[in-house]
């Protein structure tokens, strides 16, 4: 059993993307949950935005708990100065074995890896599989084409309004660390 009272699963990209704040933010967002005691549970990639979550926990003298598929350890850089190194088989068994060591989900900037890792944490919440909160911290509006995808998706019969209450959308770190404390 875990020593951490919560632990943050933070899906964000293995690149640092093109806005400086991206960077900023996952540097930013390490450092907000080394200071609420709370265990990164992240993708052990030591690139991108994932590298600098990462580091930003460790340098803060939190604790990181990371999975990585052997076919990404090369390409993302596989972390293993983390406190827990999980390698798995597949992409599949790397998702659950994240998800089911969380209480939360965090999803920064990031590419399709993200956005697969963030719809099958809200599919799974639609199906009643779970109920972690699920957040989407939204730097400089880069999460609002997505927002409004959900919204269209709603509009157009494809799913009810509840699938909009299982996300909380943030705009800063600020705003993600109270939201997190409410739902912790």
């Amino acid at each position: 059993m875990s020593t951490f009272p919560k632990s943050v699963c933070v899906y964000c990209g293995s690149r640092d993307g093109v806005a400086p704040a991206y960077a900023e933010a996952a540097k930013a967002t390490g450092e907000m949950l080394v200071q609420n005691g709370w265990r990164l549970v992240y993708g052990a990639g030591d690139v991108g935005l994932m590298g600098r979550v990462a580091n930003a926990v460790q340098d803060a003298g939190g604790n990181t708990f990371g999975v990585i598929p052997t076919h990404l350890m090369d390409w993302e850089v596989g972390k293993r100065d983390l406190d827990s190194f999980v390698i798995t088989e597949t992409m599949h068994e790397r998702k659950k074995v994240m998800f089911m060591n969380a209480d939360a989900v965090v999803v920064l900037p990031g590419g399709a890896g993200s956005l697969d890792e963030f719809f099958e944490a809200l599919t799974w919440r639609q199906l009643k599989l779970h109920a972690k909160p699920i957040v989407l911290l939204n730097i400089d509006g880069f999460w609002d084409p997505l927002w409004a995808l959900l919204e269209h998706v709603v509009k157009e019969g494809f799913a009810g309004d509840d699938i909009l209450s299982f996300v909380s959308i943030v705009p800063d770190v600020a705003s993600l660390e109270v939201t997190l404390k409410e739902a912790l």
